[in-house]
C-alpha cells in the first residue's frame, strides 16, 4: 500500500482561485480592493525572495500590494513609526513584517504593535488567544497551521470527532495553534515534543500525525499507524553528495519514502505545506478586508 500524496501546489492553487473570486466580489460590491503592506528590513537574500513571491501573489489575486523595503540600519523607532502609519491607513487591510529582522531590532514589540485585525500572519497575542479559545471566526489564524488544516479537512471533513491527532512540536508559531485548530474540529489531541516519553508509541496512536520539530526525517515508518494522515511541516536542508560535491536537498521531519509505504495520506517536502502558507496569507488578507468593510468574510 502506498500513501496518497497530497499535492500542496494544487491545493494552494484552488485556495488562490477562491481568494481571487472573493477579492473580485468585494471590489464589485463595495468598490474596495484588499490591500496588503509587506515590510522588509535589510538585505537578506532569502527574505527578499520570500517577499517577492508574496508581493507577486498579492498582485495576482487582485490586491493593492505595497512593499516597504527599509535599509539595514533602520532603527526600532523608525520601524515602529511605519507600522503606526500602516495601522491608520484604511486602504491597507493586512500588514506583514518579514522575519527575521536584523539583529539590532526587537521583533516582538513590532509584531504586537500591528492591529490584530491587520495581523495577516496571525502572530499577535490577540489572534493567538482567539485560536486558543476556539474563536476561529473572530481572529486571523497563523498561515502555516491554517494551511495544514485545509489538508486535514479535505481528507477527513470538517468534523474530526473520534479521531486521535498527535502534533510533534509545541512552538507558538505552529505547534500550539495547530493543536488548538485540531481540538476545535473535535479531534482528541496530544501535543508531543522533545521531552515526551516514548514518542514513537505516542505517534502510533495517531490517525492524524503532524510533525513540526525541525529534525530531518525523525519520524520513521514504525512510528506511524497504518493508514494514518501524515502532515510534514519540517523544512530541513541536508547534504546530498549524490547530487555532486557541496550539494544539498530539502527534506521534512518525516522519512518520506518509508512512511509513504504505511500512511494513508502524506504531504511531501518540498511541495506540501510550503505552498499553502502563502495561499493562506492571501486568504487572511481577503478575510481582513471583508471584516473591515462590515461584511461576512469567506471561509477557505
Amino acid at each position: 500500500m502506498t500513501a496518497n500524496i497530497i499535492d500542496g501546489k494544487l491545493v494552494a492553487a484552488s485556495v488562490i482561485e477562491a481568494v481571487k473570486s472573493a477579492a473580485a466580489s468585494l471590489e464589485a460590491d463595495a468598490g474596495v480592493k484588499p490591500g496588503i503592506a509587506v515590510v522588509i528590513v535589510g538585505d537578506d537574500p532569502a527574505s527578499h525572495t520570500y517577499v517577492g513571491a508574496k508581493s507577486r501573489m498579492a498582485k495576482e489575486c487582485g490586491f493593492n500590494s505595497v512593499q516597504h523595503s527599509l535599509p539595514q540600519e533602520t532603527t526600532q523607532e523608525e520601524l515602529a513609526s511605519l507600522i503606526r502609519s500602516l495601522n491608520t491607513n484604511t486602504s491597507i487591510h493586512g500588514i506583514l513584517v518579514q522575519l527575521p529582522l536584523p539583529k539590532h531590532l526587537d521583533a516582538d514589540p513590532i509584531i504586537q504593535s500591528i492591529l490584530p485585525e491587520k495581523d495577516v500572519d496571525g502572530l499577535h497575542v490577540v489572534n493567538a488567544g482567539k485560536v486558543a479559545t476556539g474563536d476561529l471566526n473572530g481572529g486571523l489564524i497563523s498561515c502555516t497551521p491554517a494551511g495544514a488544516m485545509v489538508f486535514v479537512r479535505r481528507t477527513h471533513g470538517e468534523d474530526l470527532s473520534g479521531l486521535n491527532a498527535v502534533v510533534i512540536g509545541r512552538s507558538n508559531l505552529f505547534g500550539k495553534p495547530m493543536s488548538a485548530l485540531l481540538l476545535a474540529a473535535n479531534a482528541t489531541v496530544t501535543t508531543a515534543h522533545s521531552r515526551t516519553k516514548d514518542l514513537p508509541s505516542v505517534c502510533r496512536n495517531a490517525d492524524i500525525l503532524v510533525a513540526a520539530v525541525g529534525r530531518p526525517q525523525m519520524v520513521k515508518a514504525d512510528w506511524v499507524k497504518p493508514g494514518a494522515t501524515v502532515i510534514d511541516v519540517g523544512i530541513n536542508r541536508v547534504s546530498a553528495p549524490d547530487k555532486g560535491e557541496g550539494k544539498s536537498r530539502l527534506v521534512g521531519d518525516v522519512a518520506f519514502a518509508d512512511v509513504a509505504e504505511v500512511a494513508g495520506v502524506i504531504t511531501p517536502v518540498p511541495g506540501g505545506v510550503g505552498p499553502m502558507t502563502i495561499a493562506m496569507l492571501m486568504a487572511n488578507t481577503v478575510i481582513a478586508a471583508y471584516r473591515a468593510n462590515g461584511r461576512v468574510a469567506p471561509t477557505f
